[in-house]
This record gives structure tokens, C-alpha cells and sequence, in this order.
């Protein structure tokens, strides 16, 4: 499973979060990774001048084997909790989506 990770330019510390972030989502994913080819990680800060509010945002868009890319977003207070959020409900997305094709 390919990961990458595109920021905008308000988002500080690219080296740190690609290798933090790849391992939360490898690990968040670990489960998917012989379905998913690669995952395209988009980190903003909508407000870069106002630190209140939930205005980080992760998109993450998920290429799977055979199907159409699947993409979840999740805004937050930190790039952190952004990406967590983001893969949990990939996460939840994945397994719901792979559940359905089981009981067709």
C-alpha cells in the first residue's frame, strides 16, 4: 500500500507528519492493505491565521483493487486528531463497504 501525503502550505512539518501519519494509517489500515493500492492523504489548515475551531482538515481517498476511489474527510483541532479521525472512518468505510460485497 502506497501512501501519499500532500499539504498545503500552512501545514508545518511535512517530513515529521508524512512518517508519523504513514505509520497511524498503516497501522489504522493494516487490516485493507492487499486490497488497497495507494492512499492519497490531503492535509489543510482552512483558517491558517485562526488558531480556534476545528479547522484542520484530512481527506483521505483510498484506491482499492477493482473498484471506484473511496474518499472520507474529517476537520479537527489539530493535523493530528485530523488524521485520525480521517482513518477511522476510512477504516469504518472499508469494512462496511467489503461487508456489503459479502453478502452479495
Amino acid at each position: 500500500m502506497q501512501i501519499n501525503i500532500n499539504t498545503d502550505n500552512h501545514i508545518e512539518g511535512a517530513g515529521r507528519i508524512e512518517n508519523y501519519f504513514s505509520e497511524v494509517l498503516h497501522n489504522a489500515l493494516k487490516r485493507f492493505e492487499d486490497k488497497i493500492t495507494s492512499l492519497e492523504v490531503y492535509l489543510g489548515d482552512e483558517n491558517a491565521d485562526k488558531t480556534k475551531g476545528a479547522d484542520k482538515r484530512c481527506t483521505i481517498e483510498a484506491r482499492v483493487n477493482g473498484m471506484n476511489p473511496l474518499a472520507v474527510t474529517n476537520h479537527a483541532e489539530s493535523v493530528e486528531f485530523a488524521i485520525k479521525g480521517a482513518a477511522d472512518k476510512m477504516k469504518h468505510l472499508l469494512e462496511h463497504t467489503f461487508d456489503k460485497i459479502r453478502t452479495h
